[in-house]
This record gives structure tokens, C-alpha cells and sequence, in this order.
């Protein structure tokens, strides 16, 4: 009996895998973060992922994807020596990070791009969205992003910090700009929100569009100490609020056309970048008015000490995170006599489409 029922599963489990193979669909083009002339990474119109690597005296070839990526595929050899394999199932709308694991070597992909991201430079893949528009590279005028370097006397270092200037900003030499600090998540670099996150093309089609306000974004590295995985405890706040505060918005204030008061500064960041937006914000009231933490916890009203300079707290997340705690943050605050916005955004973890996402729902509202 046993045994019958042992062959009945596996029967159906084949059955079941054959259908899925069956019904993928051979739309496959390369992925848009393709190295020049590189045929793969390639994705359906599906969301499915094909890899195919040169390796041809390796024993073991597997792709290890990130949140939203369906975890590992298994390649397999081909003849010619190369190894072919496809997500068992779709992954997730938006970008994804990914690396090669080789006979027990972790390595990334020759065919695709590379980004920061776990600290270390990681494969990239991206899957189309369906409203991919709203961050794709359009006809409009165009803003500029430059890398800057500041003096830190507090950690004895020169510091690096990427700056985007809306469109028109270096003609009208007179005008002055509000200004965002955006910060990176955990295991990323301050040049995260451009190569991951589109920033620059998210602001170039919300203010072409007439749906934002042009303002500076100021993005920079938030790590001051060294944290490993799992230890995120030992990050000490301190020492990155000391270079934000004390070094970089007096040297942004100094060498850009920036509003440099309050009312015009605003503080946003993702996932670890939110905790610490979270932290310095609440400690210095006086430096800024619009809070937004991107799937990067919430605040209470009991957190708001004065809520008479406070313009906006905007919090987000993705559907499949803690969306009803973000919602119930949000309309909390706003019993209080706080203007907080809540954003989940749709079939969505903790990945760079909830945070483009979150930029685009963000950026309309500050500094109105």
C-alpha cells in the first residue's frame, strides 16, 4: 500500500513539473543589465530567470538569488561544456542581485553587470515591470548626478557622496533648491539608490511629468563602523550622525544652491537606511521636516516631541512585509495631528521595487 502510494506522489510530482516546463513560455531576450554582446542572463515575459555559464571543467554550477528571486536554481551541463538552467518558477517584478556558486566558489556572473549590495559587488538581473515607465530613461530634460568628497575630521577620512541636481539647475544660477538626504540599505554603498534605485531617472520623469517639485537628493555611505551579517546591534548611530550633520550638510549647504533651514530639508532612507533616518531625525528635529522610512520601520506618536516643524512622515513597505503595521502607524499619527502617509507597494518584498516604488509615491509630496 505503501509503495503505491509512494509511486501515485512521485507519478504526480512529474506530472506536475512537466506541465510547468511546458508552460513557459520560449520569450526569452536578454536582460537589459547585460554586459555589451552578452546573451545572458535572459527573462520571459513571464518573470522567468535563464542562466547559461562557460565553465566546462566544472562538477557544480547554481545561481543563488536574492528576496523575490526564488532561492537557487541548478544548472546542467551541456555537451559543450556549458551549464544552462531556468527558475523553477517567476521571480518578482523589479531588480534582483544574484551570484554564481561553482564548485562549492561563489563567483558572479561574466554576462551581467555588477552592484554593490551584501557588502560586496554582486550580479544583477532585472525583471520588467509592468509599470517600469515611471523609472525607464525618457526623452525629457535630465538632471545631473556628480560625485563629490568632503572632509570628515570625526572618522579622519575624505568621504564620498553622490549628489543629483534637477534639470535646469545650472542655468538658473540664482534659484536655490530644497534638499533630500537618501540613504542605502545594509550591505550597500551610497551609490546604491542611482544604480539599483534609478533615483535620478525616477526625479527626471516626476518633475517633467509636473508631479514633483525639483529638489537636491544627497546620497552618501552610512556606514561608520564595521558591522558583519546578524550583527546589526553593533552599529553605533553616533558616529554617521556626526558626519551628516556636523560634515556633509554644512559642505552640501556651502557648495550647492540649497534653502539651507528646515523647512527645506528633508531625511529618507531603506531598510537599515531607515533606521538610522529614523534615529537622526528624531534627534534633530531642528535640521529637518519631512521623515520617510522605506521599508524601515515606523514611528509613533509618542517618538514626535514637536510636531509644530514637522511637515510629513511618510512610511512604506512591500505587500509581502509588514504592510498592516505601516498602515496602522500611519493612521495613528495622523490621529495625533500628524500629516504621515502610508505606501504598500504590490506584490512586493524587501527589494528595490518597493523602494523605487516608494521614491515615486514619496518625492510629490515633499516640500509642497
Amino acid at each position: 500500500m505503501n509503495k503505491k502510494i509512494v509511486t501515485v506522489l512521485l507519478a504526480t510530482i512529474f506530472v506536475v513539473g512537466l506541465i510547468s516546463a511546458q508552460n513557459i513560455k520560449e520569450d526569452f531576450t536578454p536582460s537589459v543589465l547585460n554586459q555589451p554582446g552578452q546573451l545572458y542572463p535572459q527573462v520571459n515575459s513571464q518573470g522567468y530567470a535563464r542562466f547559461k555559464i562557460i565553465a566546462p571543467d566544472a562538477q557544480s554550477v547554481s545561481v543563488s538569488l536574492g528576496l523575490g528571486g526564488r532561492g537557487s536554481t541548478i544548472l546542467k551541463k551541456a555537451e559543450d561544456g556549458t551549464w544552462m538552467g531556468t527558475t523553477e518558477g517567476p521571480m518578482d517584478e523589479g531588480f534582483h542581485y544574484y551570484h554564481l556558486t561553482v564548485d562549492g566558489g561563489i563567483f558572479n556572473d561574466p554576462g551581467t553587470s555588477n552592484f554593490f549590495g551584501s557588502n560586496r559587488w554582486e550580479s544583477g538581473i532585472e525583471i520588467p515591470a509592468s509599470d517600469k515607465d515611471f523609472y525607464a530613461l525618457k526623452d525629457v530634460p535630465h538632471g545631473h548626478v556628480s560625485q563629490i568628497f568632503f572632509s570628515s575630521k570625526s572618522t579622519n577620512t575624505l568621504r564620498r557622496a553622490f549628489v543629483y541636481t534637477p534639470p535646469g539647475y545650472g542655468k538658473d544660477t540664482k534659484k536655490r533648491y530644497p534638499v533630500l538626504y537618501l540613504q542605502h540599505g545594509w550591505g550597500e554603498d551610497e551609490t546604491a539608490w542611482t544604480n539599483q534605485g534609478l533615483a535620478h531617472f525616477i526625479m527626471d520623469n516626476l518633475i517633467a511629468e509636473g508631479k514633483a517639485k525639483p529638489f537636491i537628493i544627497v546620497m552618501t555611505y552610512g556606514m561608520t563602523n564595521d558591522t558583519k551579517f546578524g550583527r546589526i546591534q553593533d552599529f553605533k548611530i553616533e558616529h554617521f550622525q556626526t558626519v551628516l550633520i556636523d560634515e556633509l550638510i554644512p559642505y552640501i549647504d556651502n557648495n550647492f544652491r540649497t534653502i539651507a533651514n528646515q523647512p527645506n530639508r528633508a531625511m529618507a532612507g531603506l531598510s537599515m537606511g531607515g533606521m538610522e533616518t529614523k534615529m537622526i531625525t528624531l534627534a534633530h528635529s531642528d535640521i529637518f521636516s519631512h521623515y520617510g522610512l522605506l521599508s524601515g520601520g515606523t514611528y509613533a506618536p509618542s517618538d514626535i516631541k514637536d510636531k509644530t516643524k514637522l511637515k510629513l512622515v511618510f512610511m512604506s513597505c512591500g505587500s509581502r512585509e509588514n504592510p498592516d503595521k505601516v498602515i496602522q502607524a500611519a493612521n495613528e499619527l495622523k490621529s495625533a495631528g500628524i500629516n504621515a502617509v502610508s505606501f504598500v507597494s504590490n506584490n512586493t518584498a524587501h527589494e528595490f521595487l518597493t523602494w523605487r516604488r516608494s521614491l515615486r509615491e514619496l518625492a510629490p509630496l515633499l516640500f509642497r
